[in-house]
């Protein structure tokens, strides 16, 4: 059976996390929704997205199809529901479709809106995104699922012994370097992926996820519940973080209750606020509204889209949306929306920043990483973006 990960109006309410990927693609805990469902299911998975999107995640329809929201985390009462569901039955959540089990022919013709033959109603409180500040609000309890996931029935490989491991939910993959540096899972579990390195005097309160490849520098103050994706290299002070991979914060300065996007980079000494003055209730641009919006929380600070980069001393206030290929700097602080393709800041004003610059960039980018090039499917969407957007740099 071919699991499909769909998609609803949340690929709308998630921009511009979701320009550049299906909804299924984020990063929430230590595994992408998608990653999640396939290690769950012991199956492979495609996507059934945005048109053009389509080429660098193809749907890959078979006899028998599963469909899946990719806004929907699983977990243990969600899997037995959608375990029981014989072909052409769908299972919603209110108004709000689940997953689908189609044949070939009915699969081909997949909408969202269809009639189904048969509709069974779920009545339990599964972790779904709909909004970008959702990532870092449930990033703990889907840390310690996955967590729990990929280290059960699992020994955790020996670090050295110059480190200090406080509590017992800590897991080492292969060939981690890691000397003088402490480690508590008192507050929630610790996970450090394959060829991953936190160099010396670093201070890290779980959850704390560090996936394949990326390094913790020198000093490095981390708390829970913070995710770091692959190839990252970051610094300084995280606190409720997702940064999900390719992209450095490699100095000083603070991050906080915020998602960074892949390919994106943090000059030296550049901070985020995640709280007003005034403690008042944070407000973010909202795409499909274009506006803002209320989010509810106290506590929320940056969120940055794909290939998204800052200057040195950068300056974020509370509640700030960066969207896909900005280059922000100057001093003063920025607009709390930067559109997507913007260049500048507040002393510098903002401007449109050439696409064929901004491909030149990114084109360098993905040749530090020779396993991710910077291919057709790549830029077609760079370009595609480029023109959804258009409208918001006015």
């Amino acid at each position: 059976m071919a699991i499909i990960l769909f998609e609803d109006n949340a690929h709308q309410t998630l921009l511009p996390l979701t320009y550049t990927r299906p909804v299924a693609d984020l990063r929430i805990g230590i595994l992408t929704i998608a990653e999640k469902w396939a290690k769950y299911l012991n199956t492979e998975f495609s996507f059934k997205t945005e048109a053009y999107l389509q080429g660098k995640f193809p749907i890959k329809i078979t006899a028998d199809n599963l469909f899946i929201n990719g806004a929907f985390c699983p977990d243990t009462d969600l899997l037995e529901a959608i375990d029981k569901l014989q072909t052409g039955e769908a299972l919603k959540l209110g108004e709000q479709l689940i997953a689908v089990r189609l044949n070939e022919s009915a699969a081909s013709s997949f909408n969202v809106e269809a009639g189904f033959d048969r509709v069974i109603n779920y009545d339990k409180s599964p972790i779904v995104l709909k909004y970008p500040e959702d990532i870092f609000r449930n990033n703990d309890t889907e840390l310690r699922k996955d967590f729990a996931l990929l280290t059960k029935g699992r020994t955790s490989a020996a670090i050295s012994s110059t480190n200090t491991i406080i509590g017992n939910d800590f897991f080492a993959e292969d060939d981690v370097n890691t000397e003088c540096c402490t480690f508590s899972t008192i507050n929630g579990p610790i996970y450090l992926g394959k060829h991953t390195e936190v160099w010396e005097g670093t201070n890290i309160r779980g959850g704390f996820a560090l996936n394949s490849h990326s390094q913790v520098k020198m000093g490095t103050k981390i708390y829970g519940a913070t995710t770091v994706g692959p190839y990252c290299r970051v610094g300084g002070e995280i606190n409720n973080a997702v940064i999900w991979g390719y992209s450095n914060k490699g100095h000083e300065g603070y991050l906080g209750n915020s998602v960074v996007g892949e390919w994106c980079n943090i000059g030296a000494d550049s901070n985020n606020s995640n709280l007003k003055n005034n403690y008042a209730e944070v407000k973010l641009w909202d795409y499909p509204t274009e506006r803002y919006r209320k989010t509810g929380l106290q506590f929320c600070g940056l969120i940055m889209a794909d290939h998204a980069k800052c200057g040195i001393n950068t300056m974020f206030n509370t509640g700030t949306v960066v969207g896909v290929g900005s280059n922000v700097f100057g001093a003063g602080f920025p607009p709390n929306f930067i559109p997507d393709f913007s260049w500048g800041g507040a002393q510098h004003g903002i401007e449109t920043y050439s696409l064929k610059k901004m491909l030149e960039t990114t084109g360098k980018v993905f040749a530090r990483r020779e396993h991710r090039p910077f291919d057709e499917n790549e830029q077609n969407i760079i370009k595609t973006i480029f023109e959804l957007t258009e409208g918001l740099r006015g």
